[in-house]
């Protein structure tokens, strides 16, 4: 490619490398997979959660250890199965099939750098009813057992491993391809701003395409980003966490009411974004990230497997919370909700028609780009009020599992009946289980692994925050900076 293409496929303006370059990228590629795995295999129904073992290292064996985490007989060949990818590949086709054949509306994104805007077809929550209608139908028919709950369940790894694949050999295509780009091409094809350093490892990661498309035969014109943002994974977030309702009915003839807070707050966050699928136009994961390992590994691998480890703990050790722990859930989820809707409706609104009477008396500043910014409102509040609104729920996804941790102790079968959760040692029996769950010295410990979402998310919103910051300012020089004299607090007023 000649300099002079080579310009003009890039963007006018381009900045350094972000989360602390290759090295770091290069880290993550490598320890976010491994510690879904860990997750996955020392939080179990096999010994506890976590495993016996990290509670006496002394004692650590590696013999013991895998026996405790139930590593695969067959070893690593055991973590990945040939029919299990045969089924999750069908599951990809179901969903691009869905999109492709479900009626929707059409919408044209925000302005690219060449002056075009690329058209997006939205029907990813009538796609999402579709198969969860069909799931309620074999609920209905076959109960706790229903294939679809048992394959998840028995294959929970594979799952994890089949999904890693996809990231990984979506990640090294989108790659791979973006080195076709060509200046003035007719399919609208550009570059990421922050993906073309120049090194392998980085872009591959970050992500050299802005937002890669493929024609499948029949099928049609698929935006890989935005197919991957809120189709496989969001929709099987809740499948897991149906997975983990069933399972728990199935162990114990309840479904407690910490795991049906749980998954009704889950599923409400997920058909919520589905439902307000247009608004992803708007967020930079489409308007400035490419496409690459981080965004593929995000919501294919990350979003389903991590957001769902409360209710996988809960399919284990139920928890019941009672009247007044469940009403104070429901007050952080509700807080938080308020919060994350109102203000994105309000910056939705304002974008798409200013003179809204909703929105119409808010205050903003015009910059000398050409945009606006409000400085009253929920966004003179701060300049980020819906990544606190965000943060609040990310609590009452974690709060329902308590003060978490337990151990598997087998035995003989303990007969239970509704109501008979837990006795005098914080135990737990499983109806025709061969198994007793209880707490013990795992007390506490379990929380590392149940709240680390909270600890996650804040990490992650208040790195977001600090990409947009730096985005911003970009964007809008010195317009940016008397904004922040109006607006002062990032997220919340007084602290940050």
């Amino acid at each position: 490619m000649s300099k002079s293409v080579r310009k003009s496929v890039l963007p006018a303006k381009t900045h350094g490398y972000e989360f602390g370059g290759p090295p770091v990228v290069f880290a993550a590629t490598v320890a976010l997979p491994i510690l879904c795995y860990l997750f996955a295999f020392v939080c179990n129904d096999v010994s506890g959660c976590p495993v016996p073992s990290a509670l006496q290292p002394r004692s650590l064996t590696l013999a013991k250890l895998k026996e405790e985490v139930g590593w695969p007989q067959d070893g690593f060949w055991g973590l990945a199965s040939w029919r299990v990818t045969g089924f999750v590949l069908a599951y990809y086709l179901l969903s691009l099939v869905l999109q492709a054949a479900l009626p929707g509306i059409v919408q044209q994104g925000t302005q690219l750098r060449s002056g075009a805007r690329l058209e997006y077809k939205f029907n990813a929550f009538s796609s999402a009813m579709t198969v969860l209608a069909g799931a309620a139908i074999g609920t209905y028919l076959h109960g706790p057992d229903f294939a679809l709950w048992t394959f998840i369940w028995d294959n929970y790894t594979q799952l994890l491993t089949v999904n890693l694949g996809i990231a990984y050999a979506l990640a090294s295509f989108v790659y791979y391809r973006s080195f076709t780009v060509k200046a003035g091409n007719k399919h609208k094809r550009e570059l990421a701003a922050g993906g073309h350093t120049g090194n392998l490892i980085y872009d591959w990661f970050i992500g050299r395409e802005l937002n890669p498309r493929i024609t499948i035969p029949i099928i049609g014109t698929i935006d890989i980003k935005a197919f991957c943002e809120l189709r496989p994974g969001m929709l099987g977030w809740v499948l897991l966490d149906l997975t983990f309702v069933a399972h728990q009915y199935k162990l114990y003839g309840f479904v407690s009411d910490s795991m049906i807070l749980i998954t009704l707050f889950q599923s409400v966050y997920v058909f919520d974004a589905l439902w307000m699928e247009p608004s992803i136009l708007s967020q930079m994961d489409i308007t400035t990230d490419g496409f690459g390992f981080m965004l593929a590994f995000g919501d294919l691998v990350w979003l389903p497997f991590i957001y769902s480890l409360q209710a996988r703990y809960l399919a284990i050790y139920p928890v019941q919370l009672g009247i007044p722990g469940v009403a104070g859930v429901f007050a952080v989820q509700g807080l938080g909700y308020w919060i994350f809707r109102a203000a994105n409706n309000e910056k939705n609104r304002f974008r798409t028609n200013p003179k809204d009477p909703r929105i119409e008396h808010l205050q903003y500043t015009e910059t000398q780009s050409g945009g606006t910014l409000l400085t009253s409102g929920w966004w003179g509040f701060s300049r980020h009020p819906n990544y606190l609104g965000d943060f609040i729920m990310a609590w009452s996804y974690s709060l329902p599992t308590g003060i978490a941790g337990y151990i598997v102790k087998h035995g003989s079968p303990v007969v239970m009946s509704h109501g008979d959760l837990v006795d005098g040692e914080g135990a737990i029996s499983g109806g025709l289980v061969k198994q007793q769950v209880l707490q013990g010295e795992a007390r506490g410990w379990g929380m590392l692994i149940t709240y680390f979402y909270v600890l996650y998310f804040g990490i992650l919103l208040v790195h977001r925050e600090l990409r947009d910051e730096e985005a911003c300012k970009r964007k809008y020089g010195k317009d940016w900076e008397k904004y922040q004299e109006k607006v002062r607090w990032r997220i919340l007023p007084g602290i940050y």
